[in-house]
């Protein structure tokens, strides 16, 4: 039978780092899917002809997106990679995606006129 030797810290420093990790993939996937489907909508519709009555529905995609990018970001500053930069440019994060990084309105609010769709 054989003894792990490690210091119990040591076990657990690596096990912390092992959920860090997890949680990154996690967070990646997630904004990969939510940009995906904010992509899928915008090919279903032409972006700049998107009917009145889609615009909330995009709206959330967009927020959604935001919201999976904070998420992400903030999940990778834990992690002490403090450039976010690099996530942007590896995910093609829209620019609109990444002014909404972080929101989240209030119930029945109307976001502000430079989120606003035009």
């Amino acid at each position: 039978m054989s003894r792990d030797l490690r210091p119990p810290v040591d076990i657990l420093h690596y096990e912390i780092v092992q959920e860090q990790a997890s949680a990154l993939g996690r967070m990646g996937r997630a904004l990969e899917q939510s940009l995906s489907r904010l992509r899928e909508f915008d090919a279903a519709h032409a972006a700049t002809d998107v009917p009145e009555a889609m615009q909330p529905a995009r709206r959330k995609l967009v927020l959604q997106a935001g919201q999976a990018l904070w998420m992400f970001v903030v999940q990778r500053e834990a992690s002490g990679l403090r450039d976010s930069r690099h996530i942007m440019r590896t995910y093609n994060v829209p620019g609109e995606v990444q002014r909404c990084m972080g929101l989240a309105p209030a119930r029945g609010s109307r976001p502000p006129d430079e989120l606003r769709l035009r």
